[in-house]
C-alpha cells in the first residue's frame, strides 16, 4: 500500500514539477545505494509521461546496480553475476546502444558458458 501511494505522489510530481524533480530524487537515492527504490520511482514517472531524460536516469540507476552487483565482494560469483546480468539487460531496454552493458552481458553469459552452465534469463 504505501508504494502504490508513493507511486501516486511520484506521477503527480512529475506532471507538475517535470522530470527533473523525479531524476534529482532517484540520483540521490542511487547515491545512497538504494538502487530498487530510485529504478521504481524512475519506472512510475516515466509510464506517466515517458520522457528522454527518465529513460536515461532509468538506464544511469540500472548500471549502477548492476556495477554494484559486480564489484561487491561479499557477493559469491552466483549471486553477483545472476543479479548484474539483469540489472544490465535492464540497461539495455532503456539505451539499446550502451556499449559497457552489452559487453559486461558477453562477459557474464561466457563465464557461464565456459562453466557448462545454462544462462541465466
Amino acid at each position: 500500500m504505501p508504494w502504490k501511494k508513493a507511486s501516486l505522489i511520484i506521477a503527480l510530481s512529475c506532471a507538475l514539477f517535470g522530470a527533473d524533480a523525479v531524476v534529482e530524487q532517484a540520483r540521490k537515492k542511487v547515491a545512497e545505494k538504494k538502487y530498487d527504490e530510485a529504478i521504481a520511482q524512475l519506472e512510475t514517472a516515466n509510464k506517466a509521461k515517458p520522457s528522454v531524460e527518465l529513460k536515461k536516469a532509468l538506464a544511469d540507476a540500472n548500471m549502477a546496480k548492476a556495477d554494484n552487483f559486480m564489484n561487491d565482494p561479499a557477493l559469491p560469483p552466483r549471486a553477483k553475476y545472476t543479479g548484474a546480468l539483469r540489472a544490465y539487460r535492464e540497461v539495455l531496454k532503456y539505451d539499446k546502444t550502451n556499449k559497457k552493458a552489452q559487453d559486461n552481458i558477453t562477459t557474464i553469459e561466457g563465464i557461464y558458458k565456459s562453466m557448462g552452465r545454462p544462462i541465466p534469463q
